[in-house]
């Protein structure tokens, strides 16, 4: 199972800002202890190339990000301040992305580190999002004929993909949480205020098999911000209920022989270590499940 990252590139953020960057290295360093990626797996991510990020994403945006020239308006909207370091990082997280679609087209799984950036637009980056690093890997896929199907989540994602008959976009997300303009994707399941496990994996298990139906890869949005302790999540997921939902949808896209690539999102608890825990568990599933 091959896993990319690119933690060695550090935002210099103000102090206070609520964006936990060293949750990042935490994981990897998590997964190399309890030997859920082995040393030979682990692989630095690339920045991906700029003409890449024009199949996703407008030129205007691309080079306003590249060149610096986002006004205080995008930088608020984005939620990082400009720096070279957020490009390069921004670069590596959907290179880390592309690289893992290749991966998992031969392996059957693989994963990134990082990404999973799914509030950013075609036009313009929101809610820490700059570059949407599943948009663009599908269009790659999709330009290279390698797949006509995928699954993954996000406002973002699901705007750059409103009306391509080849890909599905399914969220399950909370109904009052961020965004609170929703987009629309080909399948939305609103989950009310303090979802707990029982719920959201009765939900998820009653949607699934018509979400993967056709499917030739599978984005997989491994967010843990619904866990109880999250800052943001709003919803009441135990780690046992996040790591149930990932073996679920694991042995789903096993038994169906469809290649899947892990991606984060989310993550903001209070100590930042149970967010970085529970994206290991993702990792501790998927060793199990696919048994690598």
């Amino acid at each position: 199972m091959r896993v990319f990252y690119c933690d060695r590139y550090l935002l210099p953020l103000p102090a206070g800002h609520r964006f936990p960057i060293g949750k990042y290295r935490m994981l990897r360093e998590i997964l190399e202890r309890d030997a859920l990626v082995r040393p030979a797996e682990l692989r630095e991510a690339h920045p991906i190339e700029i003409e890449s990020l024009f199949l996703a994403h407008t030129p205007a945006y691309v080079g306003s990000v590249v060149r610096g020239t986002l006004d205080d308006g995008d930088q608020r909207r984005l939620g990082f301040p400009w720096s070279e370091e957020l490009v390069l990082r921004s670069r590596c997280s959907a290179g880390g992305t592309l690289a893992a679609a290749f991966a998992a087209l031969e392996d059957g799984v693989a994963g990134n580190l990082a990404g999973g950036t799914h509030h950013a637009f075609a036009d313009h980056g929101e809610g820490y999002c700059t570059f949407n690093d599943h948009a663009v890997a599908i269009r790659t896929l999709q330009r290279e004929g390698r797949i006509r199907l995928d699954v993954h989540q996000g406002n973002g994602t699901a705007a750059i993909f409103a009306g391509d008959p080849d890909v599905f976009t399914f969220s399950m997300h909370g109904a009052k949480n961020f965004p609170f303009r929703k987009q629309r994707s080909s399948l939305d399941v609103e989950l009310p205020d303090g979802c707990g496990d029982r719920e959201y994996l009765e939900t998820l298990e009653q949607h699934l098999p018509a979400v993967l139906a056709g499917a030739d890869i599978v984005f997989y949005q491994a967010g843990v911000d619904p866990l109880a302790e999250d800052t943001l999540g709003r919803l009441s997921l135990s780690h046992e209920g996040l790591r149930a939902r990932d073996r679920i949808v694991f042995e789903a896209v096993r038994a169906r022989a469809i290649p899947i690539v892990l991606t984060l999102g989310g993550g903001y608890a209070r100590p930042i270590d149970l967010s970085a825990l529970a994206h290991a568990g993702t990792y501790r599933e998927a060793r199990a499940v696919f048994d690598y």
